[in-house]
C-alpha cells in the first residue's frame, strides 16, 4: 500500500469509527495503519506507522493529528526493554523513532500499534466492551459471547508492557479479531483498513446485542425516587448550580455543565446507584476525567431547597476529607502533588449530573464520560457485575508522571479562563465588541439582547474564532425592562455555564429631544431600559454571585453623559446619571461578599452603535450642525486626544477592570471619551 492510501484509509476509518459515540468516547482510543514509504535519505523503501497521537480524536482527526514513527526503530525497543518496572521511559524514546517533521506527538499506546504485526489496528473505548472489560466474570462473558474470535486480557496500565502482551495474545491465536482489555476497552486489528474498521464495529455491536438480548431488564435496580417535573427540574438545577459550582472550585475555578439525559435521571432514581457510584468509572479516560467518583446527594427529589443546600456542603466538606485519605493511601515520594480535592461530577436525584472543569469543553466532556460510565455499568451489572479495576490501580492512572507531564506541557491560562460573562445589549456596538473581547481572553459568554438574531450572529463569530460552538458563547433573549425575562436569562446564563462572574450591563438606546419635546413615554421608556433595566439585571446576577461565595465584577456602560450637561437629553443623561449612582450604591453594598463594581464613561462611540443608527446620530448629527456620516470625526475633533472612540476601546476598559490588574478597585467610572474636560470626575 502507498503511504497516501494508508493515511487516507486511516483517517476515513478514524472518521467513521469517532462519529458514533457507541464505539468510543470523545478523545477516546486511537487508530493506526503500516505502509511502507520512500525514505528521502536513501530512496529506498522504510516501512512506517501512522497513528493517532496523544490527546487527538478520532472523529475529527486530521493527517496533522497523526504520529509517523519508523516501524524498525520502533520495534527494535523491545531489545533494550527494561521491564514494566521502568515502561514510563519508553515514551520518552518514541521521539528517536519518528520519521520526518511535523507530526504529532506520540502517546502512550504507541506500542499497542507498533508491536502487532497486523497493518491495521484500532483500539477503542465502546461502552458495550468496557461493560464485559468491568464485569465480575469478564473472561468468562468474552468466551462465551466470541468463542475464540476475540481473547480476555488482563487489566495492565497502558504503556510498552500492554503492547507486548497484546501482541503475544494476537501471535498465539490467529483465528483472532481483536480482545477485550481488562477494565479498560477492546482492540482490533485487520489486513487492510475496511477489515479492522469490520472487526472493530463485530465486536462492539455483537456485545451490544448479547447485553440487550441476556442481561437483566433493571439492572440498577426499582425505582425510589422519580425525577421532578421538567419545569420544575429546570427551576432547581438552576437554583443549585450555583452553589454547587462555588464548592467544586473551592481549589480553583471551574466552569459547569449540566445533564439531564434520559440515561442519568434513571440511572439516579434507582435504587443501586449509591453503590454503583461509589464504585467509580474504571477505564483510564472516565476516571481521569471524571476523578475516581461523584460527590452524590443523598436527599429525595422533592426534598425543601435549604435543606439540599444544607446537605451539600456537608457532602462536599466530607468529599474532601475522603479524596485527601484516598490521596495520602496511595502516593509514594515520586507521586505528582495533589491537584484539588474538589468533585469533578455531582450526582443531585431528580435533578441530574452538574459536572466541572477547567472551561466548558473540559466540563462538558467529563458529563459525557459518565454517561458513557453509567452505560458501562448498566452493560456490566446487567449481565454479571460491575467491577472495575481497583483504587489503587486508579491512583497510579490519574497520579501518573505522563499525565502530569501533559498538563505541565499546556499553556498559560488567559486572564478570564474559567470566568462566565453575561453581557446585555450585546447583539451591536459596544456590547458586541465587548462579548468578542471577553471571549478572547477565555470567558465564557452569554450575549444577552432583544434582537436575538444579532445576538446569535455574533456568537456565532465568537465560536468561530474560538473553534468552538457553544462551549464559548451562548445567546439569551431579553426585554431588560421586563423582570421575569430578566429572571429567566440569568437562569439560561446558570445552566449554560453553572453561573455568572462578570455582568456588563450595557443595553440601552437613547432619544434626543428638547425639555419641552420629551414626553412622559420618553423618558419612561430610557429609564426603564437604562435605570430600571441595570437594577434588574444586577439584583439577578448579585444573588447568583453571593450563592457561588466566588466575588464578581459588575459593570456598568454608563456614558460621558451621566457627568456632562448637554443640550436635548435630559431623560438619557438623568438615565446614565442613575447608572452612575448604581455602580457607587452597588459597590458600597456588595463589596462585603467580594464583589466589585465598576463603571465605563463612554461618549461619541458612532461605528457599530445600534444607538446611533436608530436616530440618535441624526439627531446629535442636527444639534451640532454636522453631516451624520461625519459625527464620529466631529466627536473626535472636539476632545484633548482629537481621536474617535470606538466599541472596542469601550470593551478594553472592560477588560481593564475586570482582568485582574485591577482587583482591588470598586466604585470607580473610568471615562473612555478621547478627554472631554467637562467631563473630568471631580
Amino acid at each position: 500500500m502507498h503511504d497516501s492510501d494508508a493515511v487516507r484509509d486511516l483517517l476515513g476509518r478514524a472518521h467513521a469509527l469517532g462519529a458514533d459515540p457507541r464505539n468510543t468516547n470523545y478523545a477516546g482510543g486511537n487508530a493506526s495503519a503500516k505502509a511502507t514509504a520512500p525514505d528521502p535519505v536513501t530512496g529506498g523503501g522504510v516501512e512506517l506507522m501512522w497513528v493517532k497521537g496523544s490527546g487527538g480524536d478520532l472523529g475529527t482527526l486530521t493527517a496533522a493529528g497523526l504520529a509517523v514513527l519508523r516501524l524498525d526503530r520502533v520495534r527494535a525497543l523491545a531489545e533494550v526493554y527494561p521491564g514494566v518496572e521502568r515502561e514510563d521511559e519508553m515514551v520518552a524514546a518514541f521521539d528517536y523513532c519518528l520519521h520526518g517533521k511535523g507530526g504529532a506527538a506520540p502517546s502512550i499506546d504507541t506500542a499497542m500499534h507498533a508491536l502487532l504485526d497486523a497493518p491495521h489496528v484500532d483500539h477503542l473505548h465502546p461502552d458495550s466492551g468496557i461493560a464485559l472489560a468491568t464485569a465480575a466474570d469478564g473472561p468468562a462473558l468474552t468466551e462465551q459471547i466470541f468463542g475464540d474470535r476475540v481473547v480476555w486480557v488482563p487489566w495492565r496500565r497502558p504503556g510498552f508492557q500492554l503492547g507486548l502482551d497484546i501482541a503475544a495474545v494476537k501471535a498465539g491465536n490467529p483465528q483472532a479479531i481483536g480482545c477485550v482489555l481488562g477494565g479498560h476497552g477492546i482492540t482490533a486489528w485487520g489486513a487492510t483498513s475496511a477489515e479492522c474498521e469490520a472487526n472493530s464495529l463485530e465486536i462492539i455491536r455483537t456485545a451490544e446485542r448479547h447485553i440487550a438480548e441476556h442481561g437483566r431488564p433493571e439492572p440498577f435496580g426499582l425505582v425510589v425516587h422519580e425525577p421532578l417535573p421538567e419545569g420544575e427540574r429546570r427551576l432547581r438545577a438552576a437554583a443549585l448550580f450555583p452553589v454547587i459550582r462555588g464548592l467544586a472550585s473551592t481549589d480553583a475555578r471551574q466552569v459547569g455543565h449540566y445533564t439531564g439525559t434520559p440515561e442519568v435521571l434513571d440511572f439516579l432514581a434507582r435504587a443501586e446507584h449509591p453503590r454503583l457510584a461509589a464504585l467509580g468509572t474504571s477505564c483510564p479516560d472516565h476516571f481521569l476525567r471524571t476523578k475516581v467518583a461523584p460527590l452524590v446527594v443523598d436527599l429525595p427529589p422533592d426534598a425543601p431547597l435549604d435543606d439540599v443546600l444544607v446537605r451539600l456542603r456537608e457532602l462536599h466538606a466530607r468529599y474532601r476529607e475522603d479524596y485527601a485519605a484516598y490521596y495520602r493511601r496511595h502516593a509514594t515520594d515520586g507521586s505528582p502533588a495533589m491537584r484539588g480535592a474538589d468533585p469533578a461530577v455531582v450526582l443531585v436525584p431528580g435533578v441530574g449530573m452538574f459536572s466541572f472543569g477547567k472551561d466548558k469543553q473540559t466540563a462538558r466532556i467529563a458529563g459525557e464520560f459518565y454517561v458513557n460510565a453509567i452505560n458501562v455499568m448498566r452493560g456490566a451489572e446487567a449481565l454479571s457485575g460491575y467491577q472495575p479495576i481497583d483504587e489503587a490501580e486508579k491512583f497510579r492512572i490519574e497520579y501518573w508522571e505522563l499525565e502530569e507531564a501533559k498538563l505541565r506541557r499546556l499553556p498559560a491560562p488567559r486572564p478570564l479562563a474559567g470566568r462566565v460573562a453575561l453581557v446585555t445589549g450585546a447583539g451591536s456596538g459596544i456590547g458586541a465588541a465587548t462579548a468578542r473581547r471577553l471571549a478572547a481572553e477565555g470567558a465564557c459568554v452569554v450575549l444577552a439582547d432583544r434582537d436575538l438574531a444579532s445576538a446569535e450572529k455574533v456568537a456565532a463569530e465568537i465560536a468561530s474564532a474560538a473553534h468552538r460552538t457553544s462551549d464559548v458563547a451562548a445567546v439569551v433573549r431579553v426585554d431588560v425592562t421586563s423582570e421575569e425575562q430578566v429572571a429567566e436569562a440569568v437562569r439560561q446564563a446558570v445552566l449554560a455555564f453553572g453561573g455568572v462572574d462578570l455582568v456588563v450591563n450595557n443595553a440601552g438606546l437613547s432619544l434626543s429631544r428638547t425639555l419641552l419635546e420629551t414626553t412622559l413615554d420618553d423618558w419612561n421608556l430610557q429609564h426603564d431600559v437604562m435605570a430600571r433595566g441595570s437594577f434588574l439585571v444586577s439584583r439577578e446576577a448579585a444573588r447568583v454571585l453571593i450563592n457561588q461565595a466566588m466575588g464578581g465584577d459588575i459593570v456598568y456602560i454608563s456614558s460621558k453623559n451621566a457627568v456632562f450637561a448637554g443640550p436635548n437629553n435630559v431623560a438619557y443623561g438623568a438615565a446614565k446619571a442613575d447608572q452612575a449612582h448604581q455602580v457607587r450604591l452597588l459597590a458600597a453594598e456588595l463589596g462585603e461578599h467580594g464583589i466589585r463594581v465598576n463603571g465605563v464613561n463612554p461618549d461619541g462611540v458612532v461605528r457599530g452603535s445600534g444607538i446611533f443608527a436608530s436616530g440618535w446620530g441624526a439627531n446629535r448629527a442636527a444639534v451640532y450642525g454636522v453631516e451624520e456620516e461625519r459625527l464620529g470625526a466631529f466627536y473626535a475633533q472636539r476632545t484633548l486626544l482629537k481621536r474617535e472612540v470606538l466599541p472596542e476601546h469601550v470593551a478594553a476598559a472592560v477588560f481593564a477592570l475586570t482582568g485582574g490588574d485591577l482587583s482591588l478597585t470598586t466604585g470607580l467610572h473610568v471615562p473612555v471619551d478621547a478627554g472631554v474636560a467637562a467631563a473630568f470626575l471631580r
